[in-house]
């Protein structure tokens, strides 16, 4: 006899009878999560329940588990922060007097060039990006057009001797601290000859990370997250800080186009997430980012980028801030050249460049001339150079080219073929067969159900995102087949047939060949399922 329900209104099942009729048949025998951890929490939900339920019908937990154990995804936001959020109870005192700090400094030096054009606007314009209800101060900032006359050679202010309070952001000293000084002094990050691996929106997640780890990417960096969903505390964009323990060197990447916003959520970050770096994308080419002030907008609105980078490079001496720009708006415009000393003087701990303008976004080839010429008018700081990557020989001919860059940053070569870091540090190519590219695959999906989840809605988050992630894999060539090896990253082959058929689907540009892939793993797809890519740099 089932007891009723002590909701009126519940819509939930309470007959288990009725519920394991309805479900979905298993998609396998074994689970992943219960394999892994000896506990699968998902319980008769999971698609591969049978393995880990006795004959009652009750979750088994293994001898091996460990309830006490570490857990091996870290980060995310706990419901007393997101309360604390929500109700703005959160104490961002000091975001707000580093960005106070940062616009005395620039308008102390605005005085000092009074014929300087000032095309002023408010931080806390409308903009659908981010939150602009969340007004954390009165005082009107400027936002102008680049003008480099006006920003190179200035220090650090100090901390008001008046507020009787003890100075909160960098310490300073009677001698006035550059912006650079502070840079130089910040250290826990070695960006120096690393492989990193390049945030990635959507594809850039927390399995496909996990995979570049094993082929070895030295450093990781999470999806590109938006400020004020983070300050607002929305669980959706919370998930974006999320790693996993394999990531030894992991940072999150922001956007947004508010002083006051982008200074609290890096705050926020530095006090309640397990990271070691922030990153600012004044690179990002989206429209809806672009037409509000974010993303490359930034790389005009360069008051506001100061202001943005003064108080977020002060407000820790162990987390750096970090910058990724691209080579400007317009491809027939560079600007980056004026903009990358700027923002090492500022304070920026390294700064990334993708060589291409956001009017290009993934199209013609990434200048690899002009990143040189940039990263050779920084002094102090690393430069990563990005763009078109996609084996060993195009890394080691970039490096050539751009001898002044510290690091290289790689994108869409490691969505095509994620052991390229193994290949470059090994300095040969690795010529998988269709078994081993499939088992990459395979665990692929095992890390996916393992962080999304192996009931109904894990298995098809994992399924969208394999699909996601194979609207690049199909473009990979394997070695032996190319007539003129390496491939190159923009390079549109003839139709092929593999070595074997396998080889041949997953060589296929067509979206329901990868369903049948996902099929292989995952199990038939719902009824009436399509799949159409959401990027379009997964295109040639």
């Amino acid at each position: 006899m089932i007891e009723p329900c002590m909701y009126e209104n519940c819509r939930f099942l309470h007959d288990m009878g009725v519920f394991m009729t309805s479900k979905p048949d298993d998609i396998g025998d074994k689970c992943p999560v219960f394999d892994a951890t000896g506990y699968c929490k998902r319980g008769v939900t999971c698609r591969f329940s049978h393995a880990h339920m006795d004959e009652f019908g009750l979750n088994i937990i293994s001898d091996d588990y460990d309830e006490k154990k570490e857990p091996t995804i870290l980060n995310g936001i706990t419901s007393a922060l997101q309360f604390s959020l929500r109700k703005r109870e959160y104490d961002f005192t000091r975001s707000k007097l580093l960005v106070a700090q940062a616009d005395n400094l620039r308008d102390e030096k605005k005085k000092k060039l009074p014929n300087i054009k000032d095309n002023s606007h408010n931080h806390t314009e409308e903009c659908v990006v981010e939150d602009t209800s969340i007004k954390t101060t009165n005082t009107p900032r400027a936002s102008s057009d680049m003008d480099t006359a006006a920003d190179k050679g200035v220090s650090v202010a100090k901390e008001p001797s008046n507020t009787g309070k003890t100075p909160i952001g960098a310490a300073v000293d009677d001698n006035e601290t550059s912006g650079r000084d502070i840079a130089m002094n910040k250290t826990p990050v070695d960006f120096v000859n690393k492989l990193i691996l390049s945030p990635l929106t959507t594809v850039g997640n927390l399995p496909f990370r996990r995979i570049c780890k094993e082929f070895g990417a030295d450093i990781t960096c999470g999806e590109m997250a938006c400020a004020a969903p983070i300050v607002k505390g929305l669980t959706q964009e919370w998930a974006l800080t999320k790693r996993h323990i394999s990531e030894d060197v992991f940072g999150v990447q922001l956007c947004g186009n508010n002083p006051n916003i982008i200074a609290q959520a890096a705050q926020l970050l530095q006090e309640t997430t397990k990271i070691e770096y922030i990153d600012l994308n004044i690179g990002c080419p989206i429209e809806l980012i672009y037409n509000h002030g974010g993303g490359c907008a930034l790389m005009r609105r360069t008051n506001i980028l100061e202001t943005v980078v003064r108080s977020c490079s002060t407000m820790s001496s162990q987390i750096p801030f970090t910058v990724k720009m691209r080579t400007g708006i317009y491809a027939d415009k560079s600007i980056a050249h004026d903009l990358m000393p700027l923002v090492e003087e500022w304070g920026a701990a390294a700064v990334t460049l993708h060589g291409r303008s956001r009017e290009q976004r993934y199209t013609k080839n990434a200048n690899w001339q002009y990143i040189e010429e940039c990263a050779a008018k920084v002094q102090h700081i690393p430069v990563i150079g990005n763009g078109d990557i996609l084996n060993f020989e195009d890394y080691n001919e970039k490096r050539k080219i751009a001898p002044h860059v510290s690091s290289v940053m790689i994108g869409r070569g490691a969505l095509i073929k994620p052991w390229i870091f193994k290949e470059i540090k090994e300095q040969k190519p690795w010529n998988p067969t269709s078994t081993e590219r499939f088992e990459i695959l395979r665990t692929y999906v095992n890390y996916g159900l393992e962080h999304w989840g192996t009931d109904t809605k894990g298995v098809e988050n994992t399924r969208r995102f394999l699909l996601e992630w194979q609207s690049f894999l199909y473009r990979y060539i394997p070695y032996e087949l190319l007539a003129y090896p390496p491939q190159q990253i923009n390079q549109r082959p003839k139709k092929f047939r593999g070595r074997d058929e396998m080889e041949t689907l997953m060589s296929s540009p067509n979206s329901e060949d990868w369903v049948r892939l996902s099929e292989m793993l995952l199990g038939p797809v719902p009824d009436e399922f399509k799949f159409v890519p959401k990027h379009k740099a997964n295109a040639y």
